[in-house]
């Protein structure tokens, strides 16, 4: 019964609205704590398995680059599914093109076909394209005061599925010889049934949909409908919009930054001679520095407001570079960059966010998500690519210096939104 009163029609009041995003938060968590672990799962296994398919080091890293151009690929034609259905179809479809994916790999694997296998990737891109829209959806309803800390919630449920994920290759891999498969495919059994699961919650507890909700409401405020974009379309209004650039710009050199590093550490140390228990571990608390201490994130963000807290992000992330790219032989200070590296990512994500879902309409937010979502992983498959390239040629030290330039242009974005800001107050009110 509770469900029609914010059906189309219906006052949305504030009350009504609050429990409506409670809801809403705890269905996204829970299908970001299965879908985590078909994402860490696949993580775990899809260079050894291209490895094995291809007997070559140089075509190993080709599976999380799959994933990624995957994640970039289903941008937009997820958030478009939603701007025109809603959330829920739209991160439902997602996560079922995930476990397509799976399916793929698993067959691809037992075939022996490579080619197979790199399509079946890029189909697994499709729930890591929904893991990062589902933090879009925790900001639909929520309020200004709660936006920062309901979708940083939403982005630290990831943290269970991603940790566990990895952890469950010896048990699953038990599990696939069960069932006449290769060990090496029990991870991405998990990966398979977790994203299905993922479609299954969204599908059946993501009601009503917070978007179409939240179009409804704004629609009953007068504001317009109907609102269909390009890309070129929807780079405009973002240009034009001067929080919507600074929370997009904001984003993808976040996630530039964090890329470039993250993926050429375990090469780094390990020719430093690192024992490879030591490269997990300093890879572990990277990620925990990227999503564990979201939620506080997402607290600060609210409490002292977007912009401070995405240039405090870009601060840290050059605190980060400065760090890993001065540490030579030190593991120990190694590590200390690479959770500064995530903490100042998690900050730029979070902060970004919720500047970006405040600065637009709810008519075309889900498509300008979706275009922010598309340039950050393709910035981060850049990075990723660019990253030995330039470390061969300057080391270390040389990549973080590279990575590091990508905060200037947010900085000063974001910089001159606070002097603005600070000339407009004496004239408010």
């Amino acid at each position: 019964m509770s469900t029609h009163t914010a059906q189309p029609g219906g006052r949305l009041t504030e009350e009504t609205r609050s429990r409506l995003q409670r809801r809403t938060v705890l269905a996204l968590m829970l299908a970001q704590v299965v879908g985590g672990i078909g994402m860490g799962a696949m993580l775990a296994v899809g260079a050894l398995i291209a490895l094995e398919l291809t007997g070559s080091d140089a075509w190993s890293g080709a599976a999380t680059t799959m994933i990624t151009l995957g994640a970039a690929v289903f941008a937009l034609p997820l958030s478009s599914l939603a701007a025109r259905h809603g959330r829920r179809p739209g991160l439902a479809t997602g996560w079922v093109l995930g476990a397509l994916g799976g399916t793929v790999v698993i067959a691809a694997t037992v075939l022996g076909v490579f080619t197979l296998f790199l399509a079946g990737m890029v189909l697994v891109g499709g729930g890591t394209a929904t893991n990062l829209q589902a933090r879009h959806a925790a900001a639909d309803l929520a309020s200004e005061r709660s936006r920062g800390r309901d979708l940083s919630i939403v982005v630290w449920a990831t943290t269970i599925g991603s940790v566990a994920g990895p952890n469950l290759i010896g048990p699953s891999g038990s599990a696939a010889v069960l069932l006449g498969l290769p060990a090496l495919l029990g991870p991405v059994l998990f990966t398979t049934v977790g994203f299905a699961l993922g479609a299954v919650l969204t599908f059946v507890l993501l009601r009503p949909d917070p978007l179409l909700v939240a179009t409804a409401a704004q629609a009953r405020e007068g504001a317009p409908s109907g609102v269909r974009l390009s890309v070129a379309g929807t780079l405009r209004v973002i240009a034009a919009s001067p929080g919507a650039l600074l929370a997009v710009v904001g984003i993808v050199a976040s996630h530039t930054v964090m890329v470039a590093v993250m993926t050429m550490t375990p090469v780094h140390m390990s020719h430093h001679g690192a024992a490879l228990t030591v490269i997990g571990l300093t890879i572990s608390l990277h990620i925990a520095g990227m999503y564990a201490l979201s939620p506080v994130v997402g607290w600060l963000t609210d409490r002292f407001g977007r912009v401070p807290l995405l240039l405090t992000g870009q601060a840290v992330l050059l605190v980060a570079a400065v760090v890993s790219g001065t540490a030579g032989h030190d593991e120990t200070l190694v590590a200390v960059g690479l959770v500064l590296l995530g903490l100042g990512w998690s900050f730029g994500l979070v902060s970004g966010t919720a500047l970006l879902a405040e600065s637009l309409s709810a008519e075309v937010r889900p498509r300008a998500q979706g275009v922010s979502d598309l340039v950050m992983n393709l910035g981060g498959a850049a990075a990723g690519a660019l990253s030995g390239v330039v470390m061969s040629l300057s080391g270390f030290g040389g990549l973080n210096l590279f990575a590091a330039l990508f905060t200037v242009p947010v900085s000063v974005l974001a910089v001159r939104a606070l002097l603005v800001r600070r000339d407009r107050a004496p004239h408010a009110g």
